[in-house]
């Protein structure tokens, strides 16, 4: 213990005072490589030296890095990630380095081969790995390409231990919930300090009281005792739900799941209410204040809104990243929002109204195209228009039907998807799109089925069929990638994260991008099968990009429509709400065009 000097030429008795109130505790963490200051505060400091103090604790040799904690009760699905994604961008916009991370409870791997109606999309990060889609919330807000280190479930976890535990690491010892997996959850919590960030903030999935969750909370629990109370943070996301017959606000189910929090041994030190309503009696706001044990400050209300992006200035208004650094001890100058409430006046000053037809199969649950769904809003507000979406069910397509179901569309977009189910259906949407010249956009399995179509209907070759569909087929113009086989796993062998792709110039892709070389994620496992090349374009199609080399076809597009372009990759994964993806500006664009010359006629 260090007992710091009080300021010189100070009276004694307040050098005395200032001496039990400023205490400062200068030590060394059990990691490696982070040193703290521990500054224990108290009332009656004149002189501000402590706030230097604790400013100055942020530049002490060593890692300094603090981390912040969010958990949610009562219910899931309350948007923990928003709030997460939230907090991000309004520290970065304070000029603080952040990083974002998910733990998944769940004993999966990863989410890549969940079902899409239980976990939503899988999102791709730079470096390759399937995570959970609240990573796409993550970079779209915060502005940073993540990888797989920000998204680890415990099925990881366990993976890593087990291993480790067959290699004789833990030399014969019983391996346990408690040393053994709460110090890998540690581990990976910790990892992301190396990464040269100010700030880590850790969303926690599932509620409080899952049997599932407790090794994290445990975890997380150990982390904020090791790096101390000014490094790190808990922000709990609660309900507080709305009785419409009673016109009240209920925060019991709040006082609840904090009493639980508490029984893990976390105290939280922000609670954010999320509400469909808003909250105007001060008194609920004061109550679980008092009963949750934090400031008056501290509770702070998260409104559902119209716009998502509207969530960081929403939370900012009650002050909720000056009150995280303040927590924290950050002195950091005020957020400039101005980029952003830029963004936001252009999504509600929209004029004009675009209506997309999304083919899929998983339609049911908006959640398993949210990034496609997402991109597509981003390049709307490029173009001032509102982009509503029509979610046709691929399944229920059919010869006689698929004219009247997408004759509305100014645009058809068919996205990623595995599986045989609903195929047929969205090649007579890809047939529909290119014979109406109505503005098409393939991805991935889009990209499949837009070169299925032409081989049949163009080229001939009636029973042009992809390899996943048909393995014994005569003409799979879509094929394993090459060097693979049907004998590989289901997960974790897809062709996956970015790779180059080389555009052809005076293509449509060409006047998208602006440039020949770019680089997009991918997921997938089915290439087009190059012996089809010749036949293709001798049809007409134009194969607009490729891999560098030249080998892997990655675009394909029809130079006689408006617009139909169709793409190997996922672009979705890279649209920013301030910063549209250019094929998907490029599609709006046109489906913008396609309207307006329609409503002449």
């Amino acid at each position: 213990m260090r007992h710091f000097p009080a300021p010189l030429g100070q009276p004694e008795m307040m050098r005395k005072n200032f001496m039990r109130s400023g205490i400062c505790l200068y030590s060394w963490c059990t990691v490696p490589r982070m040193k703290f200051v521990f500054c224990l505060s108290a009332r009656g400091v004149q002189f501000g030296f402590l706030l230097k103090l604790c400013a100055w604790k942020g530049k002490v040799s060593g890692m300094s890095t603090k981390f912040v904690f969010v958990t949610g009760g009562v219910v899931s699905g309350l948007g923990k990630g928003i709030c997460a994604a939230s907090l991000g961008r309004l520290l970065k916009q304070r000029g603080v380095r952040v990083r974002n991370q998910k733990f998944d409870p769940y004993i999966n791997v990863d989410p890549g081969t969940m079902s899409p109606y239980q976990h939503g999309e899988v999102f791709v990060t730079e470096d390759g790995a399937e995570t959970d889609l609240d990573l796409g919330h993550y970079e779209r807000f915060v502005d940073e390409d993540l990888t797989g280190n920000s998204s680890v479930s415990s099925g990881k976890i366990y993976w890593s231990v087990l291993n480790r535990e067959r290699r004789g690491d833990y030399l014969g010892a019983t391996v346990q919930i408690i040393p053994h997996i709460t110090d890998e959850i540690k581990r990976r919590i910790y990892a992301m300090a190396e990464e040269d960030v100010d700030v880590v903030i850790t969303e926690i999935g599932g509620t409080v009281g899952d049997i599932e969750s407790q090794p994290f909370l445990e975890a997380i629990r150990q982390v904020a005792q090791e790096v101390g109370e000014e490094n790190s943070l808990f922000i709990h996301v609660t309900l507080v739900p709305y009785l419409k017959s009673s016109g009240e606000h209920k925060s019991k189910p709040t006082q609840h799941s904090v009493k639980e929090l508490q029984s893990m041994g976390i105290k939280p030190d922000i609670i954010v209410l999320r509400t469909d309503e808003p909250i105007t009696d001060p008194s609920i706001f004061h109550k679980i204040a008092l009963f949750c044990n934090v400031r008056p400050d501290c509770v702070i209300e998260n409104l559902t809104i119209p716009v998502l992006y509207e969530a960081p200035i929403m939370l900012e208004k009650s002050h909720f990243s000056e009150i995280v650094c303040r927590e924290l001890c950050l002195e950091t100058p005020e957020p400039d929002m101005s980029e952003w409430l830029h963004m936001v006046d252009k999504i509600r000053s929209r004029k004009k109204l675009v209506r997309i037809a999304l083919v899929g199969k998983y339609v049911k649950l908006h959640d398993a195209y949210l990034s496609v769904m997402e991109a597509l809003r981003h390049a709307g507000y490029d173009h001032s228009a509102r982009v509503e979406i029509d979610w046709v069910d691929s399944e229920t397509l059919t010869e006689e039907n698929v004219a009247s179901r997408l004759g509305d569309a100014d645009g058809v977009i068919i996205p990623g998807g595995f599986g045989t189910r609903g195929i047929e259906g969205m090649v007579l949407a890809a047939k529909y799109a290119r014979e109406s010249n109505v503005p098409y956009l393939g991805i991935c399995l889009g990209m499949q089925i837009a070169v299925i179509e032409f081989c049949r209907n163009v080229c001939g070759i009636k029973d042009a069929n992809s390899g996943e569909f048909d393995e014994y087929g005569l003409h799979k113009v879509i094929d394993f990638m090459p060097d693979q086989n049907k004998n590989i796993n289901k997960g974790g062998t897809l062709r996956l994260g970015s790779y180059p792709c080389q555009i052809k110039p005076g293509t449509k892709m060409m006047a998208c991008y602006g440039k020949d070389l770019i680089h997009e994620r991918h997921r997938h496992r089915y290439e087009f099968n190059n012996d089809y090349r010749e036949t293709v374009e001798a049809a007409g199609m134009v194969i607009s990009g490729t891999s560098p080399d030249g080998r892997i076809v990655e675009t394909v597009e029809l130079p006689q429509n408006g617009f139909f372009v169709a793409g190997q990759f996922h672009p979705q994964f890279k649209s920013r709400p301030n910063r549209a993806h250019p094929l998907f500006k490029g599609f709006i664009g046109a489906a913008v065009a396609y309207r307006e010359n329609r409503e002449k006629k």
